[in-house]
């Protein structure tokens, strides 16, 4: 059986660090070990208060537990917050970013939002915005296989209430956070900035489009480290991951419920009507083909998922195509191959295709999945020989058929390849969200569009933005000033080479990769 992960919470540490990590080492000893501390509400204080950080970054003391951190709640916080190298502060304490979905390694989901709601959609560094919780929502729901067996996730963190719940103690409540709440549905829902410790009964979420179960809800708000009433500022938790829970656990009633607060709320002016489910067909009905049924027309939108119908025999990369360049494949496993790039950027530029015909890694078995990490991990070792990092990215967008685009760059790049992303996105309007390592095609929209990035950090950047999305976004960064500079190789079909060019890198790639080579073992 699974064990257990624990986790510990905290409210606002307001400057106290010392106080903060001096108790969480008592309780590491005493109950742990624990994987996680989250903190949510302010974690800085006046600047004064935050000189106890100090020796936590120059390394005379040590923080015991991974610590995550949320965003300003403030306008004057959000220095704290720049020029950050992945987020990390200082040893075991980082900041988790505006908004997103992290996974710990035993799989619990840990979902949050930095901030307080702005009050227009132009929102600061230090608030988030409809858009904002509609991404986090939809990072939770793209991992589902199928329409109605969403089983929701298991903590969400943030730093303001949701509206809903003690109105009168909290004017500043957010409707944005009941919303997001309703929607993804948290085991637990932990926030703080209102400096009280407040746990109500668990109540349930009626089942909608996204699942057929009943799903329960604890929502604890905790106090401020120190607070001088004693209030709880620390919680802890020990649960198995949702999707590795007995369902009966999940939909199992107790007799202390109260009704859940958020299904009679008013929402306009928050989500449109319609928007929910408008939002979740994103991922269902994208036609590549641009023949999307009008909202006018009559009768019911379609909303099964559309699949491209492809001709196997006419596929460019199915093996067993007659179209198939033979003279770009450099070494053939069970399930995937590695074969040169058309129209190479450079002699290190591949890809990993799959041998029959599967449209994206989301739909890879168990078995296709460990392979096609043997033949990342073999790419890996062999660009580190050469003193060389490795960036992996697919688009399942106008595409059918699986390809993998691997390029390598010189160990010095290895910083600039997020950044590079990053300002590509912001010059063509996309947004990413920033994952942990891609382990599972569960982390990837099964029956949706996407665009994701592993980086040599082994971090994962994913987008599912994918209307108009630009095909060449990968060259486009690669390419890139920052990177190696030859915006003249965006476009392949600038880049073509004549065959015996093509089959000289093919040999000297496939020579180098000969040690590295598991195909050949027998």
């Amino acid at each position: 059986m699974d064990a257990s992960t624990k986790i510990l919470v905290v409210g606002d540490v307001r400057g106290r660090f010392k106080q903060l990590f001096s108790r969480v080492e008592q309780v590491n000893k005493k109950a742990g070990p624990f994987e996680i501390l989250c903190c949510v509400g302010d974690f800085f204080g006046a600047d004064k208060q935050n000189e106890e950080l100090i020796a936590y970054k120059n390394g005379f003391k040590h923080i015991t537990v991974p610590t995550y951190i949320l965003g300003a709640n403030k306008e004057e916080d959000n220095n704290y917050f720049e020029d950050l190298t992945d987020g990390e502060i200082c040893t075991n304490l980082t900041y988790l970013g505006k908004r997103g979905v992290y996974t710990l390694s035993s799989g619990v989901k840990i979902a949050y939002i930095s901030g307080v709601e702005a009050a227009t959609s132009a929102a600061s560094e230090h608030e988030f915005s409809k858009a904002d919780v509609q991404a986090v929502r939809n990072s939770c729901l793209v991992s589902k296989s199928c329409a109605t067996d969403y089983r929701g996730v298991d903590v969400l963190l943030t730093s303001q209430w949701p509206y809903g719940l003690q109105e009168k103690q909290n004017a500043n409540a957010s409707k944005l956070i009941s919303f997001l709440s309703r929607e993804i549905k948290p085991r637990y829902h932990f926030c703080g900035i209102n400096g009280t410790f407040y746990e109500c009964a668990p109540f349930r979420v009626p089942k909608d489009e996204t699942t057929q179960f009943e799903l329960c809800t604890r929502f604890i708000s905790l106090a401020d480290v120190g607070n001088a009433e004693k209030a709880k500022y620390i919680y802890a938790l020990s649960l198995k991951p949702v999707d590795k829970s007995r369902l009966l656990d999940l939909v199992q009633k107790t007799t202390d419920e109260i009704p859940c607060p958020y299904i009679d709320l008013d929402m306009s002016g928050v989500v449109k009507k319609n928007e929910t489910s408008e939002s979740q067909q994103y991922f269902f009905d994208m036609d590549s083909s641009g023949n999307r049924k009008r909202r006018g027309e009559a009768g019911q939108r379609d909303k099964r998922p559309r699949i491209m119908q492809i001709d196997q025999d006419n596929c460019w990369f199915c093996l067993s195509s007659i179209k198939v360049e033979k003279h770009l494949i450099i070494t053939v496993g069970e399930r995937f191959y590695i074969a040169l790039a058309k129209g190479p950027i450079n002699s290190h530029h591949v890809l990993i295709l799959s041998t029959k015909h599967i449209p994206c890694s989301a739909q890879l078995s168990p078995e296709d999945w460990e392979e096609l990490e043997k033949f990342k991990g073999a790419l890996k070792q062999l660009f580190k020989s050469l003193g060389q990092v490795v960036c992996f990215t697919e688009r399942h967008y106008k595409t059918s058929h699986l390809i993998i685009d691997v390029l390598a760059f010189e160990e010095g790049y290895a910083w600039k390849i997020k950044h590079s992303f990053e300002d590509k996105a912001e010059e063509f309007n996309l947004e990413f969200e920033t994952l942990p390592a891609l382990d599972s095609p569960k982390m990837l929209p099964e029956m949706g569009p996407y665009f994701v990035a592993e980086l040599p950090d082994d971090s994962t950047l994913i987008t599912r933005q994918m209307k108009h999305f630009p095909l060449h976004f990968a060259r486009d960064v690669f390419c890139s000033e920052n990177l190696l500079n030859c915006d003249e190789k965006v476009n392949w079909k600038e880049c073509l080479l004549e065959k015996e060019e093509e089959t000289a890198y093919v040999e000297g790639f496939r020579k180098n990769f000969a040690p590295f080579d598991f195909t050949d073992d027998d």
